[in-house]
C-alpha cells in the first residue's frame, strides 16, 4: 500500500503503517476472532470489578478503591488499541495519520506508566495493612488514597506529555512501516530522518523513573512484608497474611514481566525475530487488563462472593 504524501512535490509520507503479524495476512480475520474475545472479556471484566465496588457499601474500602483505580486504567489501556488492532484484522486498515498515533501512544504511555504507580500504591496498601494495622485506617483515609491517585494520574501526564511534541518535529522521509498494530514512542522515534538521541535518552529516563523506582519500591515494600509476617508466630496467621497479597503479586507479574521485556527487545534484541516483537507487544498491552479482573475474582473472596450472587440471581 502506497503512502500518500503532503503536497505534489513532497515524498514526505503524511502518515504511518501498522502491522498485522506479518505473513499470516490471510489468516487476520480468524487471528481476529479470539484478539475480539479477550478484548470482549478485558472490557466487560474491568467494567464488572468497577460495578461491584461502587455498588456494595463493604467494598469501599482502600484496597478496593486501588483496585478499581487498576480497573479503570486496564479498561483505558484496552480501549486505546482496540480500533487500530481490530481495524487491522477486520478491514486491513493500516494508515494512521501522525497526530492520531502521537495521541495514541500518549495514552497508551500514560496509563501504562499509571498502572505501575497503581500498583505501587496497592503494595503501600499491603505493607500497612500487615505491617501498621493499627494505623491503617488512619493512614489510608479516602483523601489520601485521593491525593495518591491525582499523584499518580499527574506524573505519569507529566512525564509522557512532552513526547507527542518531540516526535512531532521529526521530519519522516524513510520507511513508515511500525512493528506493531498500534503506536509505541520508540518504534515511532526510529522512523525518523533525524538524530534520535535526545528521545531516547528521555525515554530511557521516563523508564527508570517510574517502571524502574515503581518495581523496586514494590520489592522492597513486599521484603518488609515478608520480613513482618515471618515474625508471627501462628503459621495460620502468617498464611492468612500472605493470602491477602496473591493477587497483587499476580497483578504485579503479570504488567512488568511483559512491559520490561518488550522494553528489552526494542532497544538492545535487535537480532530477536519479527514475531517475536509482535507477540510481546500484544502480551504487554492485552494480558494484564484481561487477567486482572480473573485473579481478582478468583482470589479475592468479598468480589467472588459478589459474582457469584450477580449470576446465581
Amino acid at each position: 500500500m502506497a503512502l500518500r504524501s503532503l503536497g505534489n512535490s513532497s515524498s514526505i509520507p503524511y502518515a504511518f503503517l501498522l502491522s498485522g503479524i506479518p505473513g499470516l495476512e490471510h489468516m487476520h480475520i480468524w487471528i481476529s476472532i479470539p484478539l475480539c474475545f479477550m478484548y470482549l472479556i478485558s472490557i466487560l471484566g474491568n467494567c464488572m470489578i468497577l460495578f461491584i465496588i461502587k455498588t456494595e457499601p463493604s467494598l469501599h474500602e482502600p484496597m478496593y478503591l486501588f483496585l478499581s483505580m487498576l480497573a479503570l486504567t486496564d479498561l483505558g489501556l484496552s480501549l486505546c488499541t482496540l480500533p487500530t488492532v481490530l481495524g487491522i484484522f477486520w478491514m486491513e486498515a493500516r494508515e494512521i495519520g501522525h497526530d492520531a498515533c502521537f495521541a495514541q501512544l500518549f495514552f497508551i504511555h500514560c496509563l501504562s506508566f499509571l498502572e505501575s504507580s497503581v500498583l505501587l500504591s496497592m503494595a503501600f496498601d499491603r505493607f500497612v495493612a500487615i505491617c501498621r494495622p493499627l494505623h491503617y485506617a488512619s493512614i489510608l483515609t479516602n483523601t489520601a488514597i485521593g491525593r495518591i491517585g491525582l499523584a499518580s494520574l499527574g506524573r505519569s501526564v507529566a512525564l509522557i506529555f512532552p513526547l507527542p511534541f518531540m516526535l512531532k518535529r521529526f521530519p519522516y522521509c524513510g520507511s513508515s512501516v511500525l512493528s506493531h498494530s498500534y503506536c509505541l514512542h520508540q518504534e515511532v522515534m526510529k522512523l525518523a530522518c533525524a538524530d534520535i538521541k535526545a528521545n531516547s535518552i528521555y525515554g530511557m529516563f521516563v523508564i527508570v523513573f517510574t517502571v524502574g523506582v515503581d518495581s523496586l519500591l514494590i520489592l522492597f515494600s513486599y521484603a518488609l512484608i515478608l520480613r513482618t509476617v515471618l515474625s508471627i508466630a501462628s503459621r495460620a496467621e502468617r498464611l492468612k497474611a500472605l493470602n491477602t497479597c496473591v493477587s497483587h503479586i499476580c497483578a504485579v507479574l503479570l504488567f512488568y514481566t511483559p512491559m520490561i521485556g518488550l522494553s528489552v527487545i526494542h532497544r538492545f534484541g535487535k537480532q530477536a525475530p519479527h514475531a517475536v516483537q509482535v507477540v510481546m507487544g500484544f502480551v504487554y498491552l492485552l494480558v494484564p487488563p484481561l487477567m486482572n479482573p480473573i485473579v481478582y475474582s478468583v482470589k479475592t473472596k468479598q468480589i467472588r462472593d459478589r459474582v457469584t450472587r450477580a449470576f446465581c440471581c
